[in-house]
Parts: C-alpha cells; sequence; structure tokens
C-alpha cells in the first residue's frame, strides 16, 4: 500500500512538471496571460484530475462525472494543460492559447471547449457555481463531487462571503452538500501586490471555521497532503470541506516565485527556455547535453528558438 502510494506521487509530481513546461510554453506563444497562478495551482488540478477525478475524456458529457470549476479563470493555462495530458484534446492545440478563433480563450468557455464545467472570467462566481452543482447533485440522488478552486486575492469579493455562509446551510437536513471540496489557491500575492497589503484575508481559516466549513491546511505543491486532504473532504458528511493550500505564486521558476511582476505577464522565449529549464531541475552547463536526450523537451526549445527569432 505504501509503494502503491508512492508510485502515485511520482507519477502526479511527472505530470505536474510537464503540465508546467506546458502553460510556460503556451504562455508565450500568445504572448500574454497569467504565469504566476497558473503554476502555483497545477500540482492541485494534477492531484484531482490524475488523482481524483471521475471523468472520460471520451464522453465530457458524461452525467455522473465529478465537475471542476476553476474559479480564479485566470489561471486556465493550467487547466488547459492539465485536460490536454488527459486527453480532452491533442497537445499541440495548447499553443493556439489567446488566438483567435481557438476554443482555448484567456478565460475558460464552457460552450467552446469540453471539459470546461464553468465560464469563470469574472472573479468571486465560481463558489456560487459550486454550491448549485453540488446541491442540483444532492436532489436528484447523484454520486458527482464538486471541486473548486478559488483564488485568495479573489476571495476579497463580497459575493465569495455570501456563498461561504451558505455553503453549509444549504440543503440541509436533508441534503447537505457533503459533495464539495472547496480549495483556496492561496499564494499570497493577486494583481497589483501582495494580498496582504491590498486588503488582507487573516484569519482566513478562523473566517471560514465561523461559517460552519471544516477546514485542512495544507502545502498546495505536496500532492501526498493534497491527496490526504481530499480524502478526509470525501469523508466528511453534513458540510462541505474548505482547504487552504499555501502555494507559491510562479513555482518552479526562480524569477518568478514570489513575485508580483509575473501575475500577468507573459514570458519572452528565452525567459520561456530558461524557466523550462528550471522546472525540469537542470543546470545551465547540462543543458544541452539534457537536450541532446529529451526529444520532446528539445522540440519545444527549438519552436521557441524560432519565436525568438521571428
Amino acid at each position: 500500500m505504501a509503494d502503491a502510494r508512492a508510485e502515485s506521487i511520482v507519477r502526479l509530481e511527472s505530470i505536474a512538471r510537464a503540465c508546467r513546461v506546458q502553460i510556460i510554453r503556451m504562455l508565450t506563444h500568445a504572448g500574454s496571460g497569467h504565469p504566476g497562478g497558473s503554476l502555483s495551482v497545477i500540482d492541485l488540478l494534477t492531484t484531482i484530475v490524475f488523482g481524483r477525478l471521475r471523468h472520460d475524456p471520451k464522453r465530457p458529457d458524461w452525467p455522473e462525472r465529478d465537475r471542476i470549476v476553476l474559479s480564479k479563470g485566470h489561471a486556465v493555462p493550467a487547466l488547459y494543460a492539465v485536460l490536454a495530458r488527459a486527453g480532452y484534446f491533442p497537445e499541440d492545440r495548447l499553443i493556439t492559447l489567446r488566438k483567435l478563433g481557438s476554443p482555448l480563450q484567456g478565460h475558460p468557455d464552457r460552450t467552446a471547449l469540453p471539459g470546461i464545467e464553468a465560464a469563470t472570467g469574472s472573479l468571486g462566481q465560481g463558489l456560487s457555481i459550486s454550491l448549485g452543482l453540488a446541491l442540483g447533485f444532492r436532489l436528484r440522488g447523484a454520486t458527482s463531487r464538486v471541486y473548486c478552486i478559488l483564488g485568495d486575492g479573489e476571495t476579497q469579493e463580497g459575493q465569495v462571503w455570501e456563498a461561504a455562509m451558505s455553503g453549509p446551510k444549504l440543503g440541509q437536513p436533508d441534503h447537505p452538500l457533503d459533495n464539495l471540496t472547496v480549495i483556496c489557491d492561496y499564494n499570497k500575492i493577486q494583481l497589483d501586490d501582495f494580498v496582504a497589503k491590498i486588503l488582507d484575508l487573516e484569519p482566513l481559516v478562523a473566517k471560514w471555521q465561523g461559517f460552519g466549513w471544516p477546514v485542512l491546511e495544507i502545502d498546495g505543491h505536496d500532492v501526498g497532503q493534497i491527496g490526504k486532504a481530499l480524502d478526509a473532504a470525501e469523508a466528511t458528511r453534513g458540510v462541505p470541506t474548505f482547504i487552504v493550500a499555501h502555494t507559491v505564486k510562479g513555482k518552479g521558476v526562480s524569477f518568478m516565485e514570489n513575485n508580483p511582476e509575473w501575475h500577468g505577464k507573459a514570458p519572452k522565449p528565452a525567459e520561456a527556455i530558461t524557466a523550462i529549464r528550471e522546472i525540469l531541475g537542470v543546470t545551465e552547463a547540462g543543458w544541452e547535453q539534457h537536450l541532446a536526450g529529451d526529444a520532446a523537451t528539445r522540440a519545444i526549445v527549438e519552436e521557441l528558438r524560432a519565436l525568438e527569432r521571428k
């Protein structure tokens, strides 16, 4: 059992690493977008989709599927990377991000791309959508679960707090929303600056507990911790669960980490290549040798070098 869990963790970490590379790749092609929050949320999305979610990429409209609502919609490159990896569409399509006519828009569009469950460009709305989904499943006796991911800056929105107050009460006593797990990607940075400088959320845990939510705190980059928290949420009866996932904005790229500048700025091709090297954990001295033995990464790097020459 321990060996199986360890193998699962290694597999999820490998998928998340590959998705980080694709995030950098697609944002560089787009020339705009949100790398910081995409890199902070990718371990959460990877663990949910590849370690938890009941879904079928061949039947994206399967009625009994679980749902992910990425309320922080600007981080959708992370969700696109995960969906492509899961088989919803070819990974080659990722470089059409934000292009005219592409289903991979800068914010998720439920009507344009299978696998997207809610249009969440306007911050603050995803939790309300998730409550409605969860309540609907309970009322019709479905076993589907809902996973809602909030941004920390987004949580300053008043609609989030109205929904937070309602969540543990909706459906009671016969149809409680214990099929809902809400996760805050708490990377501590929003568009303008650090969250604490704009409108501090603390004491975040005590506030949600005060509304009747059981609250768990985890390292949002530790897939083992994420998995255990999801286990605990699934085992909870009578109320939905709130998870505070402490993360690092721009995780995996040294010059992006914990830097508000990279909230909404795409890397240049040379920056992207450096970012990919760091994500893969390769030294500058060993980079060319690594590329010689890694055809997939070499193709992406050559693609980015061609962009730089344009």
